[in-house]
C-alpha cells in the first residue's frame, strides 16, 4: 500500500523542502483572505439561528466529528433541536449515497439531530433554518466564514498540533502550510478563535501539555483552553453484541483505520492492554474493499476497527468495532458560559411566544 501522505510530509529534507515556497505563498493568501473577512471586504452571510462553528488548523485528524456529537448531546439536553451543517467531503456519488462515513457515524450515533451535507454551507445553514432546528453545528467550519458564526470553537490535537508526527520519535514535527505540511491556516489564525479546545490530552506527558498550553497561549492570548479526550467506551463484536473492553487485554489484534490521526486510534487500542500485530493505516476517507481487509483478523487475532471505519467496510466484513467518545476533562464552566450566552434562534423564539400566549 501506498505510504499515507502525512507520512511522506513528515520527512526533512530533499525534494520535500521545494515545497516551502508555494507553503508560504498558501499561508500569505490565507492570511489575506482572513483580512478581507475581518475588514468587510469579503460578506459573510448570517442566518436567524445561532451558529457553533467546531474546526481546526489542520488537514483533518483532530477529533471533530466526536466532540460534534458531544456538543450535540449537550445542547440536545437543553431542549434545543440541533441541526448539523457539514460539507461532505469524501462522501460517495451515485446510487443515491451522499452521505460521507463521519455523516453516517453521526446519523447511528445522534439519530434525533437534523443533518445536512452541502459544501455551500450558507444554503446548507438556510435548509436547516427551514426545517426548525434551534442551533446549527458547523462541522469544520473555521476556514468557512461565508456563513456567520456566533461562536468559534477551534481544536488542536496534543498528539499532532501542526498537523504532522514528527519523523521519528522524539523529534520536533515539521510546521508548515499545505502543500508542505497540513496546516490550513498559520497558527496565528487561532487568535480569532472565541476558545480552544485540547483534544487527545491524555496521549502526551505532562511536560509536553504544559509546553503546549503555555504555546497556544502566546498565539491565542486571552483566548479560554478546554481540555478533553477520546475515551473508549464500547467494544462490539461483528455480531452485533458487546464485548468487555477488557477482553482487548493481552490479546493480539490486527488494526484497520481510515482516519486523521491513526496513531492515536493505535494508541487507545494499546491503551486497553492490547497487542497490535499490524495496522493497516489508509488515507482519511478511504473507501474499503475487499483487498483492504486481506491477511487481516486470521487465526486468532482479532480485527479491531473504528466506528468510522466501520460503515465502509465491505458487506460481509468480520471486524470488532471500537466506539470512543469525547470527555471533557478541564473547561467545564468555560464551556457552559459560552453555550449559555448563545442568542435564541428564530424556531425558538417562536415556541416561546407559542407557550407564553397559551398561558397567558
Amino acid at each position: 500500500m501506498r505510504a499515507r501522505l502525512d507520512r511522506v510530509l513528515a520527512r526533512r529534507g530533499g525534494a520535500l523542502e521545494l515545497l516551502r515556497l508555494p507553503a508560504a505563498l498558501y499561508a500569505g493568501l490565507a492570511r489575506l483572505r482572513a483580512a478581507g473577512y475581518a475588514r468587510g471586504v469579503l460578506p459573510s452571510a448570517r442566518v436567524p439561528v445561532p451558529v457553533v462553528s467546531v474546526g481546526n488548523l489542520t488537514a483533518g485528524g483532530t477529533g471533530k466529528t466526536p466532540f460534534v456529537a458531544f456538543l450535540a448531546r449537550r445542547l440536545a439536553a437543553g431542549g434545543l433541536r440541533v441541526g448539523i451543517l457539514s460539507r461532505g467531503y469524501g462522501a460517495a456519488r451515485g446510487d443515491g449515497a451522499r452521505e460521507n462515513d463521519e455523516a453516517r457515524w453521526l446519523a447511528a450515533t445522534l439519530p434525533d439531530s437534523v443533518r445536512v451535507q452541502d459544501p455551500d454551507r450558507v444554503r446548507g445553514a438556510e435548509e436547516l433554518v427551514l426545517r426548525g432546528v434551534d442551533v446549527i453545528l458547523l462541522d469544520d467550519g473555521f476556514q468557512h466564514r461565508r456563513l456567520a458564526r456566533d461562536l468559534d470553537l477551534v481544536l488542536v490535537d496534543a498528539t499532532r498540533p501542526w498537523g504532522l508526527p514528527p519523523a521519528v520519535p522524539g523529534a520536533a514535527s515539521v510546521r508548515a502550510c499545505l502543500p508542505r505540511g497540513l496546516l490550513r491556516e498559520p497558527p496565528s489564525a487561532l487568535a480569532r478563535a472565541d476558545a480552544l479546545v485540547l483534544t487527545r490530552s491524555d496521549q502526551v506527558d505532562a511536560a509536553r501539555l504544559s509546553e503546549l498550553r503555555r504555546e497556544l497561549e502566546l498565539l491565542a492570548p486571552g483566548r479560554p483552553l478546554c481540555v478533553g479526550r477520546h475515551r473508549a467506551t464500547q467494544l462490539r463484536a461483528p455480531d452485533g453484541t458487546s464485548v468487555p473492553l477488557a477482553a482487548l487485554s493481552g490479546r493480539t489484534v490486527d488494526l484497520l483505520s481510515a482516519l486523521g490521526n491513526p496513531e492515536a486510534f493505535q494508541r487507545t487500542v494499546e491503551g486497553l492492554g492490547a497487542r497490535v500485530a499490524t495496522h493497516r493505516a489508509c488515507a482519511d476517507h478511504h473507501r474499503y474493499g475487499a483487498a483492504d481487509l486481506a491477511g487481516l483478523g486470521e487465526g486468532e487475532r482479532w480485527l479491531v476497527t473504528s466506528e468510522k471505519d466501520a460503515v465502509k467496510l465491505p458487506h460481509g466484513a468480520r471486524a470488532h468495532v471500537l466506539a470512543a467518545e469525547f470527555e471533557l476533562l478541564q473547561g467545564e464552566a468555560v464551556l457552559a458560559a459560552l453555550l449559555e450566552a448563545l442568542p435564541a434562534g428564530a424556531a425558538r423564539r417562536e415556541r416561546h411566544a407559542l407557550h407564553e400566549g397559551l398561558h397567558g
